[in-house]
């Protein structure tokens, strides 16, 4: 039987003993760290190019959207070819994408940046469904939550760090130098991967991939029928869309910081104040993404029961988290309302991501975590770029992260229903 929770020992013998999770793990920090610096870049970019708030919106949702049109793909090339060959060819791309933002200095460019993060989201959308089918793979049964865990939590302290001091290195050294360090995370990542060893079992079950089957729908709608008939899995596979409805904050908490909480405005200037005000906010985000798996993994354990009452109780948290954001006062209590709403958002993502890994088989993960990514994708999109449209048309970002809090106990209740799956008898295995 399985331990029932998971220690701090355990993170620390799996990056010690596990030299591919290890990899893997240091791949992801080098990577998700330029990626931070470069948010904040951006977002600061956009709002002085342009002036508004939909600008981010727009921007946000080619930074996930794309993912949603091309999982079918990324799903089914994840499935017929080396996942490790597939994480570094889009890191490659990725480097050089990203540089192209050295060339957006006016506001004729602005066309640039948006066609650049799409690109870039592309190269993520084939990325990552290969990283989340890899872990059951590269870590033992046992070692899986933590796996997941240290992943979110390493996700959180990139967070955290990375767009505290985004900020500061935008504000004073400038974009350009972040673009040219996000570039370079990239070339790093794909270097970590390269030395990776870890067999690939999927390729033994697979016809040799050809271009056109990038064309043809039918392992996807395979995968689809795989989903559907076992409705735990399906179930699961939508909990990320729910989490989705929290995806207000990429427009909130930048206007937060550059609105209502600048740092030293007077001394520093408006812009400066506002990228300042963004970075502490976006960083409280990554403190509570942090500390949500950790108390959730030793508290809950990582049996299936607790990962399901764990993703309930992620969803009162993000939603109570917005309700307080509604009306902090003061930053700081602004930030502890933000790290609330995260530590459940990020409780959410990785106990559904366990449950799946746990639920799936190995030759059906790839196209699993690309609908998964997919589901989520559509719901960010979707209210990111309606919360910046509303906010152009007058509406009060404080009245935004109300709606936003209240909205996010529609997905508890519906998790509270499906339970009743799990008294069911689980589907052959085909």
């Amino acid at each position: 039987m399985r331990q029932a929770t998971v220690s701090p020992a355990d993170y620390w013998r799996l990056v010690r003993s596990n030299r591919n999770f290890r990899l893997l793990w240091l791949a992801q920090i080098v990577s998700e760290l330029g990626d931070w610096f470069y948010a904040i870049a951006i977002y600061s970019l956009l709002l002085e190019l342009t002036g508004s708030a939909k600008s981010i919106g727009l921007a946000y949702v080619l930074q996930v959207l794309p993912q949603f049109f091309v999982s079918p793909a990324a799903g089914v090339l994840n499935d017929r070819m080396s996942r490790k060959r597939v994480m570094i060819l889009s890191d490659w791309a990725r480097a050089v994408i990203v540089s192209g933002m050295l060339l957006v200095r006016s506001p004729s460019l602005v066309w640039l940046v948006y066609l650049l993060l799409l690109l870039e989201t592309i190269g993520w959308a084939f990325f990552e469904p290969g990283r989340s089918a890899v872990a059951p793979v590269i870590a033992r049964e046992e070692e899986l939550l933590a796996a997941n865990a240290l992943s979110s939590v390493t996700w959180s302290v990139n967070l955290a760090i990375g767009a505290g001091l985004g900020g500061l290195f935008a504000a004073f050294l400038g974009r350009e130098a972040v673009f040219l360090l996000n570039a370079a995370s990239f070339l790093g990542s794909a270097a970590l991967i390269s030395a990776m060893r870890f067999p690939e079992a999927h390729l033994s079950q697979a016809r040799p991939f050809r271009p056109r089957d990038l064309a043809d729908f039918s392992p996807f709608l395979e995968g689809a029928r795989y989903m559907v008939k076992d409705r735990r899995l399906l179930s699961t596979l939508l909990v990320k869309g729910g989490l989705g409805l929290m995806g207000t904050n990429w427009v909130l908490l930048p206007l937060f910081g550059e609105r209502i909480f600048p740092v030293g405005s007077d001394q520093l200037g408006a812009r400066r104040a506002g990228m300042l005000g963004m970075s502490l906010l976006m960083g409280s985000r990554g403190v509570g993404a942090l500390l949500g798996p950790l108390i959730g993994g030793y508290c809950l354990g990582r049996r299936s029961r607790g990962l399901r009452l764990g993703i309930f109780l992620g969803f009162l948290a993000g939603a109570a988290g917005y309700l307080w954001l509604s009306a902090a006062p003061s930053l700081l209590w602004a930030s502890a309302a933000v790290i609330l709403a995260h530590a459940g958002g990020s409780t959410i993502w990785v106990f559904s991501t366990t449950l799946l890994q746990e639920q799936t088989e190995d030759r059906y993960r790839g196209r699993v975590f690309s609908a998964d990514y997919a589901l989520l994708s559509l719901t960010v999109s979707l209210v990111s770029y309606l919360a910046g449209v509303w906010i152009d048309l007058g509406a009060g970002v404080r009245t935004l992260a109300a709606l936003t809090g209240a909205v996010s106990l529609a997905p508890a209740a519906l998790w509270v229903l499906a339970q009743r799956f799990w008294r069911e008898p689980a589907p052959p295995a085909s």
